[in-house]
């Protein structure tokens, strides 16, 4: 009966150990996870201020000539600089809407944590159980 109880002593110290060790491997998971996301995030800020830059590196350097080349074309300069003016506003939204779904906050939620906390408790509640 001593060496029973003593057998479930151990197994009961064995779990209450793994489940320990186990949750700081999940908790590194989530840490790791999230500082993933977080830097997707960064990245999602530096492709808006990249299209910052482009939108007005084209609008200094290029509109001038673009709009003197099309007044040629069209025989108006009011046209030619509306006509240059909105295809470098499309331009400038592609990279703002790209930017900006890089940053959105769904990405930061830790979805493979998640996963691998609920296979987790399938398996221990198995274990319990079985």
């Amino acid at each position: 009966m001593a060496d029973r109880q003593a057998g479930i002593q151990s197994l009961f110290g064995d779990a209450v150990r793994e489940t320990g060790d186990l949750a700081r491997k999940e908790f590194a998971l989530f840490r790791t996870e999230l500082a993933q996301n977080i830097q997707g995030m960064f990245l999602g800020l530096a492709l808006i201020v990249v299209a910052a830059v482009f939108a007005i590196a084209a609008l200094i350097w290029l509109t001038q000539a673009l709009v003197n080349w099309l007044a040629t074309i069209v025989h108006s300069d009011a046209l030619a600089a509306l006509i240059v003016g909105g295809g470098l506003l499309l331009i400038a939204g592609a990279f703002a809407f790209y930017g900006k779904s890089k940053m959105s906050a769904a990405g930061l939620a830790p979805t493979r944590s998640v996963r691998s906390v609920q296979r987790d408790a399938e398996v221990l509640s198995e274990r319990v159980s079985g």
